[in-house]
């Protein structure tokens, strides 16, 4: 996981597109699945509904693996409201926890997210695939090294047991 989240940031534009494909097949089948519910359900009173949700998941998977591009710039998008949203839920929340201990770490919180937020919207739309790129590589670079320092802590505490 530390060298594919190096290479993700490494080389933003082929991460990205590898996300955004990935995003769309899971669109894609996503909107299968809602259509197969939907067919098991066609008697019941969301029929329509699930069916619907169907076609527009498909529909948009489909749009995304054919236009990677545009898909690449409305998924940046989307990770930049997303973002916006929880950061000022998170600082409300952490408003309605003020009396409580540790609320000013959920108010960092809420203010960092704001600002990847606003980074994200200023940058948008030249820079969606390096703002995807930098987003999944440090998650993955991350996510290696917590594991790496998880299993040498682990090899330590083992090492130690049998001593």
């Amino acid at each position: 996981m530390i060298v594919a989240g190096v290479l993700a940031i490494a080389m933003p534009l082929a991460a990205a597109i590898a996300v955004n494909i990935f995003v769309a097949w899971m669109l894609m089948f996503s909107g299968a699945a809602h259509l197969v519910f939907a067919w098991y359900r066609r008697h019941s009173r969301g029929f329509i509904w699930q069916f619907l949700l169907g076609i527009l998941y498909a529909f948009i998977g489909a749009y995304i693996l054919i236009n990677p591009a545009l898909g690449l710039v409305s998924l940046a998008l989307a990770i930049a409201a997303y973002l916006l949203l929880e950061g000022v839920l998170e600082i409300a929340l952490a408003f309605q926890l003020r009396p409580t201990r540790a609320w000013g770490w959920l108010l960092f919180d809420g203010i960092v997210t704001l600002v990847l937020a606003l980074m994200i919207w200023r940058a948008w739309p030249a820079g969606s695939e390096l703002i995807i790129a930098i987003l999944v590589g440090v998650s993955m670079l991350f996510g290696g090294i917590s594991r790496l320092m998880l299993s040498l802590a682990a090899r330590h505490v083992d090492s130690a047991a049998r001593a």
